[in-house]
């Protein structure tokens, strides 16, 4: 007794795993940026900031 093919399933699995995979890699990505880099970069600027103030007061 063979078992029937099943058909459209890949099809179906495939959308929902792009869709699936896309929503978390977006979501993922932009929790990086605003969470993570954005700080970073905040922080460094400051420190830059002021090792230019400390130059100026020195001269």
């Amino acid at each position: 007794m063979p078992i029937a093919p099943i058909t459209g399933r890949l099809r179906k699995r495939l959308w929902l795993d792009l869709t699936v995979g896309l929503g978390l890699g977006i979501s993922s990505a932009y929790a990086y940026w605003y969470g993570v880099h954005l700080k970073a970069v905040q922080k460094q600027e400051e420190f830059y900031f002021k090792l230019e103030r400390a130059r100026a007061q020195s001269q």
